[in-house]
């Protein structure tokens, strides 16, 4: 009797007409360590305690983690200092990051970090772009446009890689991002990442800016990646700047107190407004 292949047997309707057989790779990042501290009813965690989390996500395959907000003061600038060192000393697959506003107060920090610890500590650059956020900062797109390039300007200068993120992005307006992005892109930032902030968006509306944003970043520089951040109902999505030969996804990784009870991804998350 012919020997028969399993694709013989069995006609797979899910991979055909060039479907891919498996989906992409889902790169996660971990935002528990982020100084999202801001309700009044939380203690903030001895250094020891962070240093078990970071562990844990290692043990758990995470990509990437926001190991704090170095700007928020120096006790937050020395925490990320002794976890990047721990993820050069036990030689840790992780990403370190550090989200920032678009100002060079928030980002020299992650500068000093990085020079001390030893590694290139990722900086997550966000910006306010919706027009009720620009209504409420009283802020014009050449504001916009001004930060974005002079914060991620800074950051290369300064030898550190940059996801850019703009916050509140499923309300903003298309020409504002395209422009906005454009600007982040040219000042080199490897990789831009769209958010709900609010919890605005719906799986169609997701669909839709991410093709768009995906446009966006095709006529400005394919080589950058791009990231979805779903706050509020989840959290930060920002990636490790993996190299463009790696298209893998990427997801958030729920926070502890949320695996019991809520949704596998994405996690809680607090985010700061520039």
């Amino acid at each position: 009797m012919e020997e028969l292949k399993g694709s013989d047997l069995i006609y797979d309707w899910n991979v055909a007409a060039g479907m891919p057989e498996y989906p992409p790779r889902v790169m996660v990042t971990d935002e528990t360590l982020r100084d999202g501290l801001q309700s009044p009813s939380i203690t903030h965690p001895p250094i020891e305690d962070k240093l078990r989390i970071l562990h844990l996500m290692r043990d758990l395959g995470i990509d990437a983690a926001d190991l704090g907000l170095c700007g928020a003061g120096q006790r937050f600038k020395e925490d990320v200092c002794v976890l990047a060192r721990e993820i050069v000393d036990q030689h840790m697959g992780i990403q370190p990051q550090s989200a920032a506003r678009t100002l060079e107060t928030d980002i020299a920090p992650i500068v000093d970090a990085s020079e001390q610890a030893g590694i290139p500590i990722e900086a997550c650059i966000f910006l306010g772009s919706s027009p009720i956020r620009q209504y409420a900062e009283g802020w014009s797109l050449d504001k916009l446009l001004d930060l974005t390039d002079s914060a991620v300007s800074f950051a290369i200068g300064h030898g550190l890689p940059v996801m850019f993120v703009t916050e509140d992005t499923t309300r903003a307006q298309p020409d504002h991002l395209r422009q906005i992005y454009a600007a982040a892109m040219r000042a080199g930032a490897q990789r831009v990442c769209a958010a709900d902030t609010v919890g605005h968006a719906t799986p169609e509306g997701i669909r839709n800016l991410i093709g768009f944003v995906k446009s966006v970043v095709e006529e400005v520089n394919p080589e950058v990646g791009i990231d979805w951040q779903a706050t509020r109902i989840a959290g930060w999505t920002s990636p490790t700047p993996w190299p463009a030969s790696r298209p893998e996804q990427t997801a958030s990784m729920p926070a502890p107190w949320a695996l019991a009870s809520g949704p596998a991804i994405p996690p809680w998350s607090c985010c700061w407004s520039t």
